[in-house]
């Protein structure tokens, strides 16, 4: 197959995040899909080190959880979960509950990344409006923090390209911590690094300049991938934990990329031990066959919210149309099913020094200026071009695929986040690629 047998018209479809006029003179396209690999238009076989887009953990086209899905296609294509139920969702919420750290056993479904951040700060406010803290109504977020695009999400963010076109409507009531990526302090580190724990503390600053009685919440990636893996520092997310529970503040990690195996537990608050208050994910909640999120919240937040509503009312007025859609639920139930079957989860925890060890290889190759890892994620960051930046990293990018191998970059950072299916001679494989792209990159 070719681009002339596809036959496609590209004129229509407005492609996100992408550089429409450049990839339409040259697209790159994917016809096919399976386990470790996709197939591209003229037929060459691309080894998958993404995940996709850090979201297909167990490999592509499962047959599990693809006969799930069409089986319920076939039983039932949609319900509503407004004042009514189906049991396929009530299935996928207690299986996201046995895994979530203990106490986070209330799951509201929503249709992606963007959509469970969305849900999570409306959550928080509802939580203090519920207990008689209505006033509590300022959000905390990060710098270069990533937590998907609706409105909530970037102004809570902290990616200056995806937030400045939108300024003058951001939420109003939103601070920013610093990001804690220091390269002169920490290049090259394995793992978390020994620097940063204090800047967690600039969090007292930000209580100190607002009071704490008008702080909702603090959102945070406890591991930053969109933004070019930024690692936590040892003990950061330990010290935001004991600040938030000090003054009364809401704790949420933004999990759509860390959880569901990625660094070898079901999430990362349980590789970190630190227990949020609410949990976002998405993505490999059900490997990304059926668009999907969710949030995972504690008991006593949920009931907080359930509690304090009127008797014969709706509690929380939030939801989504596809809320626990049939067919996403019964990719989320298979999916669920295929992580815990196979291991996967304790699978990516034994590849992952592996993994750290043949992306590090590549230190000493031309332009790399750092590389961060943690379980099975990580970024190549590459000195920018005068003038250029990011440009040299989508050469790496196109090269890679030229050769046999879909990364990911963002700026000048080459990211990695393969399916937990992964073994180690294909990982030593697409590092291969990579270090060949980058030897070939001026």
């Amino acid at each position: 197959m070719n681009m002339k047998d596809l036959n496609l018209d590209m004129t229509a479809f407005w492609m996100p995040f992408t550089n429409n006029r450049q990839f339409k003179s040259s697209p790159r396209l994917l016809v096919k899909a399976e386990g470790m690999h996709y197939t591209s238009s003229d037929n060459r076989q691309i080894l998958d080190g993404t995940a996709g887009l850090w979201c297909v953990n167990a490999g592509h086209c499962r047959t599990e959880i693809v006969e799930a899905i069409r089986q319920q296609a076939g039983e039932m294509d949609f319900a509503p979960t407004f004042q009514m139920g189906h049991p396929k969702a009530f299935e996928a919420a207690a299986k996201i509950a046995e895994i979530t750290p203990q106490g986070l056993d209330r799951v509201f479904f929503t249709n992606s990344g963007s959509e469970s951040v969305d849900t999570a700060l409306k959550i928080a406010l509802a939580y203090h409006r519920a207990r008689g803290e209505g006033q509590r109504t300022r959000l905390i977020g990060r710098e270069r923090g990533y937590h998907g695009v609706g409105f909530g999400g970037i102004s809570v963010g902290g990616i200056s390209p995806n937030r400045k076109a939108y300024s003058g409507q951001l939420l109003p009531a939103v601070d920013h911590l610093p990001h804690t990526l220091n390269i002169k302090e920490a290049a090259f580190t394995k793992g978390q690094p020994t620097w940063g724990a204090h800047l967690a503390d600039e969090l007292e600053r930000i209580v100190t300049l607002h009071d704490a009685s008008t702080i909702a919440a603090v959102i945070v990636e406890p591991l930053a991938g969109s933004t070019g893996v930024l690692v936590p520092p040892q003990g950061y997310l330990q010290k935001l934990r004991e600040i938030c529970d000090k003054h009364g503040i809401l704790l949420i990690f933004d999990e759509v990329i860390t959880g569901l195996g990625r660094l070898g537990k079901p999430f990362a608050a349980q590789y970190f031990g630190v227990t949020p208050d609410i949990i976002t994910m998405a993505k490999g909640v059900n490997n990304a066959a059926v668009p999907m999120g969710a949030v995972a919240v504690k008991t006593s937040v949920h009931d907080t919210i359930v509690d304090a509503g009127n008797t014969g009312a709706i509690e929380f007025f939030h939801g989504y149309t596809y809320s626990g859609h049939p067919l996403a639920a019964a990719a989320a139930c298979a999916a669920l099913d295929v992580y815990k079957n196979d291991g996967l989860f304790e699978r990516a925890a034994k590849l992952a020094p592996h993994f750290e060890k043949s992306i590090h290889g590549l230190r000493d190759l031309p332009n790399v200026v750092d590389i961060r890892n943690l379980g099975m994620v990580g970024g190549i960051e590459l000195s920018t071009r005068d003038g250029k930046p990011g440009a040299r990293a989508h050469e790496i990018f196109v090269k890679c695929f030229e050769k046999g191998a879909l990364i990911r970059y963002t700026g000048d950072i080459l990211a990695f986040s393969p399916p937990l299916i992964i073994s180690e001679a294909q990982i030593d494989e697409l590092f291969g690629i990579v270090a060949q792209a980058i030897r070939e990159t001026a």
